[in-house]
């Protein structure tokens, strides 16, 4: 496994949009797959020590994931995605909303852009998060980063595996 994997992180605070890119030492599908696929997105999507749960997720335009980190204390931070765009293999777009358990959206949320493309073998996968609220996005930015990292880690660790 290559180690040297881009990972760069940038605000715009003028534009209020993060943008995250990310290389990943594995085919373009079988990402595509790590960041579409409940059963796996539970698997990585979450920082240690944290885990992920999705309650349930319909992967398409107009669907809607409904997921929780969940602490080792068994606290539960609820958060709706809802799937806008759907390009197979190549872009998603979704918005996404901090909830309460019952699936009542946090307002002001973000706008999400995942666009996955492949050099040589490797999977480049570009984020941009727009935030409704320029508060929001300086309060979430540098969390976002190591939570990022962390999980992006995990996924790498989990690649290799997931190919066989």
């Amino acid at each position: 496994m290559k180690k040297d994997l881009l990972f760069d992180f940038n605000v715009d605070k003028a534009a209020q949009t993060v943008y995250i890119t990310r290389e990943f030492d594995a085919e373009p599908s079988l990402v595509w797959d790590a960041f579409t696929k409940p059963e796996i997105m539970d698997q990585w999507g979450a920082p240690a020590p944290m885990r992920a749960k999705t309650k349930h997720m319909d992967f398409k335009v107009g669907g809607r994931r409904f997921y929780a980190m969940i602490s080792p204390e068994g606290q539960e931070h609820w958060a709706l995605q809802r799937y806008t765009s759907i390009t197979p293999k190549t872009n998603f777009k979704l918005h996404n909303f901090f909830a309460d358990k019952d699936e009542n959206p946090e307002l002001p949320g973000s706008e999400w852009d995942y666009t996955f493309s492949e050099h040589n073998g490797i999977t480049k996968v570009s984020i941009s998060i727009y935030n409704e609220s320029l508060e929001r996005m300086e309060r979430l930015a540098d969390a976002a980063v190591k939570a990022l990292a962390i999980m992006f880690t995990k996924l790498d660790d989990m690649l290799p595996a997931l190919s066989q």
